[in-house]
């Protein structure tokens, strides 16, 4: 029944105070107008038993926990205000005040204490209702009661059914309330009313007014003041308040309701100017989502890459370049509205740049920060960036980040820093930092085991860019893909030969002995060994020795080690190749090791051996 105090999970924040308000003020001004919400929270969800639950904690005086309230006035954090649900005024008033944490309790409250009308929730199973509430005076006085079993709730008509329809009870006029000694919550706040239904009451049996009397003088101290006199706590954000900090405390406070990330809150504030951000970005989703290697660019993405140019636009020292979220929230409409189609653009001639290395899925895409900062050169660029040489440009930076594993944290400084350095570099300038300070050490292929590290899609990606055929139909890698062979990335000496010789699973599963295939040509390789299911597949797929041998060379695989099932000379072999194919993307030059023995260099001997899982879905 209690519910957790906002203040305990708040960050100190210079502009802010504690108060205490009566719950009455607090409903009046709602009706009023003068408190309100920013447009950017949640409807009113809560259902029938939860407000029955926070009816029972107010009648009992319990911490019902604070309220954040944001005052109006601050030009910088100017949102799109609406009325609370079931709050109905004749003109649009201007609020004081804007609940930014307490939203689902208020109104519960407010509709139940102070609307006069019935409240519109759900039942326990998501049915939408409509219900008075009451409490039953007899019960709410016992001692040792359940205060919230004495608290019910009733049908709009105020009568109630079994499941027969045969009616238990029925409060559908005053006299019958009186009757049944219950009491509508909904005059609790309303005095007059309390002394006419009061009136009935004792008047409805004259020979026991003394004690119906004595009863409800109980019932008005016990009950009805407890919702009277209820304070409850405030936190009020002054209108001094920077946006970022109004942002980062609803993220902390608000654990039941909307989370508020910067795309909401710019959402909120350019409603305030008559523009809608998330019909806008939704727009841009549709037509850039078509696109299936753009299809986990979020909204927060979007954003970031138009804060790139828009503070590069009016900064002259590239460091001043950012799109932290700070960044972000002081984007003004102009800002977003000059860049937004240049972004869009951005991302779709990235996706075309990405689509020329051979990464066409989201899932596929090794970093999605570093597409985020390309659809941002590529914007800035414009029409240069359909040049040829600046494709070429892009794809080298591209591959460093890659396999240098630039992008895998600090993300927003790495955005802020590659954007104006590649740019520069593009004309004429020296190469950026993503270039020059990559590396890839060769005892990086050993640990490469998991599909989701950004090096092994890139891996093979590379391998189809350079045109991997598949075993079993001789055709490109991207062409079963483009047909939805359900490639992925498959053994060449399965697991099971693999582990029938005792080979060190560190190496079998590395990347030096994966390659991508289609589903159906890996369940005909199985669990053999290379030198039965090579022929096995150039017999049933009508292959000649050497067309296979072909199509081996196009995954960087020594034929004659693959044929002899000589394990380790294979790995030592498509190590050096595909640090080959590296050099190639990244354009700088690596040195290549492996010890056939233990299929270790001299930067692996060090590296710790990871555990075997058992349970890991190897190819069987």
């Amino acid at each position: 029944m209690l519910l957790k105090s906002t203040k305990e999970a708040m960050p100190a924040i210079a502009s802010t105070q504690s108060i205490r308000q009566s719950l009455q003020q607090i409903l009046q001004s709602t009706k009023e107008g003068k408190t309100q919400l920013p447009d950017f929270q949640r409807s009113w969800v809560w259902n029938d038993e939860q407000i029955l639950s926070l009816l029972a904690s107010v009648s009992l005086s319990y911490p019902i926990g604070a309220v954040m309230m944001l005052e109006t006035g601050n030009p910088a954090v100017k949102f799109k205000h609406r009325l609370l649900e079931g709050v109905a005024l004749s003109s649009t008033a201007k609020p004081e005040y804007l609940i930014l944490d307490g939203q689902q309790r208020i109104t519960s409250l407010f509709q139940v204490l102070l609307s006069q009308k019935q409240v519109k929730t759900k039942d326990v199973r998501g049915k939408e209702v409509q219900r008075w509430y009451y409490v039953d005076i007899t019960k709410a006085l016992a001692l040792n009661s359940n205060r919230e079993q004495a608290i019910i709730s009733v049908p709009s008509d105020r009568i109630i059914r079994n499941f027969r329809g045969d009616i238990l009870a029925d409060y559908s006029t005053t006299e019958k309330e009186c009757a049944a000694e219950v009491f509508p919550l909904q005059l609790v706040l309303d005095t007059l009313g309390q002394n006419i239904w009061m009136q009935k009451y004792l008047q409805i049996d004259p020979d026991n007014m003394q004690n119906r009397l004595t009863l409800w003088t109980n019932f008005l101290q016990e009950v009805i003041q407890p919702y009277q006199q209820y304070q409850v706590p405030i936190i009020q954000l002054s209108k001094e308040t920077p946006r970022e900090a109004v942002c980062q405390v609803f993220e902390k406070v608000n654990t039941g309701g909307v989370f508020l990330t910067v795309f909401e809150l710019l959402t909120a504030t350019y409603a305030a100017d008559d523009f809608n951000l998330r019909e806008d970005w939704l727009k841009r989703e549709k037509k850039l989502k078509k696109l299936l290697v753009l299809g986990n660019v979020q909204n927060t993405d979007f954003l970031q890459a138009v804060t790139l140019l828009a503070t590069r636009a009016h900064q002259k020292q590239p460091h001043a370049i950012s799109c932290t979220r700070k960044d972000i929230l002081k984007l003004t409409l102009n800002e977003y509205k000059t860049w937004a189609d240049q972004v869009t653009k951005g991302f779709e001639k990235a996706a075309k740049l990405l689509h020329t290395q051979k990464i066409f899925t989201a899932r596929d895409l090794p970093y999605q920060p570093q597409l985020t900062v390309l659809a941002a050169i590529f914007a800035a660029l414009g029409v240069q960036g359909d040049n040829a040489g600046i494709a070429a440009k892009l794809a080298s930076w591209y591959w460093c980040g890659v396999f240098g594993e630039i992008y895998s944290g600090a993300i927003e400084t790495r955005l802020a820093k590659d954007l104006p350095e590649v740019l520069a570099w593009t004309n004429g300038g020296s190469e950026p930092d993503t270039i020059t300070s990559a590396n890839f050490a060769s005892a990086r292929l050993i640990n490469l085991r998991n599909r989701n590290s950004a090096a092994y899609k890139g891996l093979s990606a590379l391998l189809m860019r350079d045109g991997a055929f598949d075993f079993r139909t001789g055709v490109a890698i991207q062409t079963e893909m483009y047909f939805d062979e359900k490639i992925d990335i498959h053994h060449i000496f399965p697991q099971k030969w693999c582990k029938d010789q005792n080979i060190n699973p560190r190496l079998w599963d590395s990347i030096l002995n994966k390659t991508p295939l289609s589903a159906k040509t890996n369940r005909m390789i199985g669990g053999k060994a290379p030198s039965i299911y090579l022929p096995k597949i150039q017999n049933q797929a009508g292959i000649s020795h050497t067309q296979m041998n072909q199509i081996l060379q196009t995954h960087v695989i020594d034929p004659t080690a693959l044929r002899g099932d000589d394990f380790y000379n294979f790995l030592a072999i498509r190590e050096k190749a595909l640090l080959s194919l590296i050099e190639k993307a990244m354009n700088k030059i690596l040195s290549p090791h492996v010890n056939q023995s233990t299929g270790s260099s001299n930067e692996a001997e060090d590296i710790e051996l990871v555990e075997y899982d058992e349970d890991t879905d190897y190819d069987k």
